[in-house]
């Protein structure tokens, strides 16, 4: 990437000067990358399409793209997923070519079709009336490498003074759009491994070991029965794929109801459901009903193909928790401890004793005895508890 001598005046100087000063109190990239593509055109080029396409760090996407086109005030978003180097979109595309190591891409779109690349998203710029088309790799640390393109529909397509301009916007973009991919890499990193809670707190500066905050809440502990024979008779792959279908059917329902997985501890998992929401406790157990579907329609599949079926056990239990940071001087978990969640994982262990799926305390079930139908089983010793606690087993 070649940028013009830094003392030579370009169209872009202004947009450049936004960038570098007026834009610290703009969070999101897409909103600066739109308004920039407004200031390049009122500066005097052009630009009738833009797009930026990133590289991100998360479980599901392997990128993102902003498009702007002429007219929009704000760029559209599209996801990117896995799978994409393997499809016809991107095999032979600029960011294919990007990617694999060009430092400037540049097309004709006016010349003879016959001559140019081929490739779809070409001819779909010329059905759009476009003329030209350039790409640049965008540069942020150590060594990534993302994509920025333009493209004009002024016939003869962009003159030197426009590309020179172009070509200054380029590093300041690069700095500018690091430090938010980064800020948002940040937060989409901790939502995908403690929560989006937790996260805010963590963002917030809730990093100090022993800090946190007494919350009541729904408890919900849930376990995979029988992992210890399926990890020793299975293949490893297939384990995994297991694991993640069957924590895909009961998380998606928990989320979807307002619950927060704060935890997967091996096959099992710990989500809360704060009563600050008053119907969290109905929540809770429309969750479980969901995820019960899900691991019907799961257990199906897996025995079309010869599996065997998949068997859960959940403890329910609502209390005082103390959520916050818990650990080492130097390694923290942000979870929640306290004598309710050792009622709600006391009350999963007994589910396979007694022989029901979904077994809840009678704290619990006197929240939501009124909206659901529930079995009253009885009253049970506790471990870790001096008085018997009667039980409830939900199977909505």
């Amino acid at each position: 990437m070649n940028a013009p001598d830094k003392n030579t005046p370009t169209l872009s100087d202004g947009v450049v000067d936004w960038l570098t000063n007026g834009t610290r109190d703009e969070r999101f990239i897409d909103n600066i990358f739109a308004q920039m593509c407004i200031r390049l055109q009122q500066a005097g080029i052009p630009l009738q399409r833009s797009t930026f396409h990133v590289l991100i760090q998360h479980p599901q996407w392997l990128g993102a793209r902003f498009m702007w086109a002429d007219g929009l005030r704000e760029a559209e978003i599209a996801l990117v997923d896995f799978d994409v180097r393997e499809r016809s979109e991107y095999i032979g595309s600029p960011a294919n070519e990007i990617q694999d190591g060009a430092t400037e891409l540049r097309e004709n779109l006016e010349r003879d079709v016959a001559l140019g690349r081929k490739h779809a998203l070409y001819d779909e710029m010329r059905a759009k009336g476009l003329t030209d088309y350039v790409a640049w790799p965008l540069y942020h640390t150590l060594g990534k490498r993302h994509l920025v393109t333009f493209a004009t529909d002024r016939p003869g397509g962009f003159d030197e003074a426009h590309i020179a301009a172009l070509k200054r916007v380029l590093p300041v973009l690069a700095l500018v759009s690091e430090i938010r991919i980064k800020n948002r890499l940040a937060r989409t990193l901790l939502e995908t491994y403690v929560g989006s809670h937790a996260s805010e707190l963590i963002l917030a500066g809730a990093t100090r070991r022993g800090t946190g905050t007494t919350v009541r809440a729904a408890i919900m502990i849930c376990d995979l029965r029988d992992f210890t024979k399926i990890s020793d008779n299975w293949p490893r792959d297939d384990v995994i794929d297991l694991l993640n279908d069957y924590f895909d059917a009961m998380s998606e329902p928990i989320a979807k109801h307002g619950g927060e997985i704060l935890k997967f501890i091996g096959d099992g998992l710990l989500a809360i459901f704060p009563l600050h929401e008053p119907a969290a406790c109905a929540n809770l157990l429309r969750a479980v009903t969901e995820a019960r579907q899900a691991m019907a329609a799961l257990n199906e599949r897996n025995g079309a193909t010869g599996r065997a079926p998949l068997n859960y056990g959940i403890g329910v239990h609502v209390g005082d928790v103390m959520y916050g940071n818990i650990g080492s001087s130097t390694r923290l978990d942000f979870t929640v401890i306290g004598p309710a969640v050792n009622m709600a994982s006391r009350l999963e262990a007994l589910t396979k004793q007694l022989g029901r799926n979904v077994l809840l305390s009678r704290a619990f079930a006197e929240l939501v005895e009124r909206e659901f139908e529930l079995e009253h089983v009885g009253k049970y010793e506790v471990r870790g508890f001096s008085d018997p606690i009667e039980l409830f087993a939900y199977h909505g």
